[in-house]
């Protein structure tokens, strides 16, 4: 028995809708399919060029690390940070630089990792050997045992005595409770490869590197006026550099580069 006209007007209409809700459903899945733990993105702001990488930290683990916990010696460079992840079947999808160090490479401030501080907060003011991290306020970047993000002042840091799972301290802070650092001047001459961090909601942080020398004001304006952060610090100058996987290092010139005392990662099982 052959169907009847309505039963294929009926087939003809659930195979158009079926087709439809495929042609919805493709991108999505696609979407899915590529979805990377990160974003990273080029930025322009007043004629200048950034690297801008937000993470989400209800689904990306950011952590901290300054020495292998295999030989104690630091890691020092982002390479070396990624072939130990590797060893340990750890992919590295984005690392930066975590703040401003000593003469003996050790950081320079409060440096905590799973918990444990292993240098002390550091509110030593005027120490004109301590460079840009004199200028004040310093601050600490840290995450918190309910895995959410902060920007503090060191001074606003210490007052809370809440203690960190990871934290870092550098200086100067860039935007305090929505405000430009007082201490940066518009039209300053001082340019550098400059890099930051923010955590503009509280899972969610954002940092950049600029492609080209920029002085500290303009770099606190990306982050307040185009990156929608209330408090950002500073992480460090001529020496900041991102890696991210797929597209390798930005900033800094590579021979630029000096060895690290405390690397931001994020690494996904292989």
């Amino acid at each position: 028995m052959l169907p009847s006209t309505f039963t294929l007007r009926l087939r003809r209409k659930l195979a158009l809708h079926l087709f439809a809700v495929l042609i919805v459903l493709a991108p999505l899945v696609g979407c899915n399919d590529q979805a990377q733990p990160m974003e990273s993105r080029e930025v322009s702001f007043q004629g200048q060029d950034f690297t801008v990488v937000s993470l989400d930290l209800h689904r990306e683990s950011l952590s901290l690390h300054w020495k292998n916990p295999d030989t104690g010696q630091a890691f020092s460079d982002i390479q070396s940070l990624r072939e130990w992840g590797a060893a340990n079947g750890k992919r590295l999808m984005f690392a930066a630089n975590a703040g401003i160090y000593d003469q003996a490479f050790a950081p320079l401030g409060l440096y905590v990792e799973h918990g444990k501080t292993q240098v002390p907060l550091n509110l030593f003011r005027g120490n004109p050997a301590a460079g840009n991290f004199s200028i004040q306020p310093n601050g600490v970047f840290a995450i918190y045992a309910d895995g959410h993000a902060a920007v503090r002042t060191s001074v606003d840091f210490k007052a809370d005595k809440k203690p960190a799972d990871w934290a870092t301290q550098s200086g100067p802070m860039l935007v305090i409770d929505g405000q430009i650092n007082p201490q940066f001047v518009n039209d300053s001459s001082s340019s550098k490869w400059r890099s930051g961090v923010c955590a503009r909601e509280p899972y969610q942080v954002v940092f950049a590197v600029s492609e080209s020398p920029v002085n500290f004001h303009t770099f606190a304006q990306l982050f307040r006026d185009k990156l929608g952060c209330r408090n950002a610090l500073y992480l460090d100058g001529s020496i900041s550099q991102f890696y991210i996987d797929g597209s390798g290092y930005t900033g800094a010139p590579t021979f630029m580069v000096k060895p690290y005392a405390g690397i931001f990662a994020v690494f996904v099982d292989q």
